[in-house]
């Protein structure tokens, strides 16, 4: 019996260190600089610190605080302003820019090339194109519009448009990825189905409602929960087009939580914010998922 066991130990493989060692070099990056910071900020939004000297608990005073502060406030408005604004644009524009190249229309090649090269493009870089283009005297869409007969808009230095000037900036960058997306979908689609409805004499708006669109749900659902998650972390965009401005009317939650931890010293604040943002994220995440499986189903 002992020498059966003994076999038995002597059969079993040897460990495979260096399947190990390859999980290692992902595994302890993403420990490092994703599980830990989220454990420490957790641990900091129950602390008062300001990077001099030891952290203090307070409890849920820095959630209090949060709750309780207007700029805060404001910021999870703004963001709900970018997302319905957002949102919508890029899935639509997406939508129509990946039918454009699918169908083969003229210039279809350069614009699909037009289409997907802002995406590759820093956020930096497109926000300084577009303050150019938004400038209230000498950018170049206010002129077009001074042409056509419109008085100047103040895209970004105005309280009511400022938002909208920061989340034009933000569709024609996110549109990329939406568009490749739609377009390899859309070249998945099986061309029978296309071919049956076609036989029933369907017009072409009922193929695209009756066939396109169904065959696209999967990925359209996929587009909206990644745009919804990348809209609530809007930050490049509204850090070097407004700063935030003016009288915070373009602030967003990530560019609340700069200006605390940052500006302020206020790293449990900050945590405490960016903990209620997480929260967010992850609601809203959770019910598009729910409801986009629900009508699938």
């Amino acid at each position: 019996m002992a020498a059966s066991i003994l076999e038995r130990r002597d059969l079993k493989a040897p460990t495979d260190w260096v399947a190990y060692a390859f999980i290692a070099l992902f595994t302890v990056p993403f420990l490092i600089f994703n599980v830990a910071p989220i454990l420490f900020t957790a641990y900091l939004s129950f602390m008062r610190w300001g990077i001099f000297g030891p952290p203090r608990y307070v409890g849920t005073a820095n959630f209090r605080d949060a709750i309780e502060n207007d700029h805060v406030r404001i910021a999870f408005g703004n963001i709900l302003l970018y997302g319905l604004t957002i949102v919508p644009g890029v899935l639509v524009l997406g939508l129509l820019a990946a039918l454009y190249v699918h169908n083969r229309w003229p210039l279809s090649s350069f614009a699909r090339v037009c289409f997907f090269s802002p995406y590759v493009v820093s956020a930096t870089v497109i926000g300084l194109v577009w303050v150019w283009l938004l400038d209230t005297r000498f950018g170049l869409i206010n002129h077009y519009l001074a042409y056509l007969g419109f008085d100047y808009i103040p895209w970004l230095t105005s309280t009511t448009w400022a938002l909208y000037g920061v989340s034009i900036a933000s569709i024609w960058w996110d549109m990329g990825l939406a568009f490749v997306l739609i377009l390899a979908a859309l070249q998945d689609i099986p061309g029978d189905l296309y071919d049956a409805v076609e036989v029933d004499g369907a017009t072409r708006w009922q193929r695209f409602w009756y066939v396109t669109l169904p065959m696209l749900r999967p990925v359209l659902s996929m587009v909206l929960t990644l745009q919804l998650i990348s809209t609530l972390r809007i930050f490049s965009q509204v850090y070097v087009m407004t700063s935030g401005g003016p009288a915070s009317a373009s602030t967003s939650v990530l560019y609340e939580i700069y200006t605390v931890a940052i500006r302020n010293q206020k790293f449990g604040l900050a945590a405490a914010v960016s903990i209620m943002l997480f929260a967010v994220i992850l609601v809203v995440t959770l019910l598009s998922r729910r409801l986009l499986r629900e009508q699938q189903t």
